[in-house]
């Protein structure tokens, strides 16, 4: 296989953002395998995982936030004619379900990491929600 070739695959791995790409052509073949931490780099990375932006809001302000860990559309109830989960002021364990996120035609509870009380909703109920976006505050 021509090294020009290669080389342009490469920049194409690089700049794609996958960790892997094998070709096969006749009786040449050529795999490129990206370390993850050079895939994490390029401008097409994956969204950044919630552990890492968690701690970047919990610093910001003295309240914890809760974040969505996905995209989808959030729901406050088990259905629409359930009670909320939980409302402001309320008081909450950790483990306790605040709320739905329906993503890819699943419903994923969403729950409280630590105690505390409800201080702010963040979103209303049956908007579209992206990942790492603030659901609740939690004091």
């Amino acid at each position: 296989m021509d090294l020009r070739k290669v080389k342009k695959l490469i920049e194409l791995v690089e700049e794609s953002g996958i960790a892997e790409l094998e070709v096969s052509s006749g009786d040449e073949s050529i795999r490129i395998a990206m370390p993850r931490s050079a895939v994490a780099q390029t401008d097409v990375a994956p969204v950044p995982s919630i552990a890492a932006t968690v701690p970047a809001v919990a610093q910001a302000s003295p309240s914890r936030s809760v974040i969505a860990p996905m995209a989808g559309v959030f729901y406050q109830a088990a259905n629409p004619e359930a009670q909320p989960f939980v409302t402001l002021g309320q008081s909450v364990k950790a483990g306790d379900v605040l709320c739905i996120i329906e993503s890819m035609k699943m419903m994923n509870e969403i729950t409280a990491m630590h105690d505390g009380t409800v201080t702010e909703i963040c979103v209303v109920n049956g908007d579209p929600v992206a990942t790492g976006l603030p659901l609740f505050k939690l004091s």
